[in-house]
């Protein structure tokens, strides 16, 4: 069992979905926990309210009450890929993210993800991502390490204002789980798509997303006629099953460059390993 060494949170809707206590609530939210464990972790003190005072299954439902809990996961698998921190100072650090490291816990990853490992690494448990990347891309992923100037690193992937090196058209979620489309209608995504190399069967292509929609690079590529190698959702769904290390995706967050909100300085960081054709 793998439990969370720092808590998740929610806040309780305005809206009560018809519901008495708080543990109803969770039963609602988290249909595969079963009461039994809620009411385990709350006899444990591992739901709680901000103030760290615990939440008992007698508690009420209290609108916008946050509450605190640690997630668990039977058995979290460990990625056998080290990250690497390229930069970093008081306000900001930059690391590599590997392939099938989470950039934030979820799923079955709890402890096993690339804020958690860092936040070890470096004794600095106030360390947070401040964009994502899926899963199974790799690449360069950047961490407010201070509180007080987080949120001006959070607006600077809001207001796109930095420059992430990575076709017009709709996107819209499909029917299958997980999977994106292009559909008819105004254009939502907006990707600038360069090939840099190309042999008979291959072919390697420098990406700039505009837009920062779900999926995005990858469905725009297979509209091109050229999907992500190794890429287990496109152009067709792949059936569930173990990570192949051996077969990653072929897609990398190589730099990104933004002028910093702090110093005012131009910041720019790149990888420097490198995608190449066989």
């Amino acid at each position: 069992m793998s439990i969370s060494a720092r808590p998740s949170k929610l806040s309780l809707p305005q809206v009560n979905p018809g519901v008495t206590t708080v543990l109803e609530y969770l039963l609602l939210k988290f249909p595969a926990i079963a009461e039994s464990r809620w009411r385990e972790r709350m006899a444990e003190g591992k739901v709680h309210r901000d103030d760290g005072s615990r939440i008992t299954p007698e508690s009420p439902y209290q609108p916008h009450l946050r509450v605190f809990y640690y997630r668990e996961v039977a058995s979290e698998p460990s990625i056998p890929f080290a990250e690497r921190i390229l930069y970093q100072d008081e306000h900001i650090l930059v690391a590599y993210k590997p392939h099938f490291l989470p950039v934030t816990p979820g799923g079955l990853y709890v402890n096993e993800c690339l804020q958690q490992r860092l936040r070890k690494r470096t004794g600095i448990e106030a360390l947070q991502a401040v964009h994502r990347l899926d899963r199974v891309t790799a690449g360069l992923v950047l961490c407010s390490v201070n509180p007080d100037t987080r949120p001006l690193y959070h607006q600077l992937f809001k207001s796109r204002n930095i420059h992430k090196t990575y076709l017009k058209n709709r996107l819209e979620q499909s029917e299958q789980r997980f999977r994106i489309h292009v559909t008819d209608g105004a254009a939502n995504s907006h990707s600038v798509i360069r090939c840099v190399q190309q042999t008979d069967r291959q072919a390697l292509f420098e990406l700039h997303p505009v837009t920062g929609r779900t999926h995005q690079l990858r469905v725009h590529m297979q509209t091109l006629g050229w999907p992500i190698l190794n890429d287990r959702y496109y152009p067709v769904l792949q059936p569930l099953s173990p990570d192949d290390y051996a077969r990653p995706l072929q897609l990398l967050s190589k730099g990104f460059e933004f002028i910093d909100p702090v110093t005012g300085e131009e910041r720019c960081f790149e990888y420097d390993g490198d995608l190449t054709l066989a």
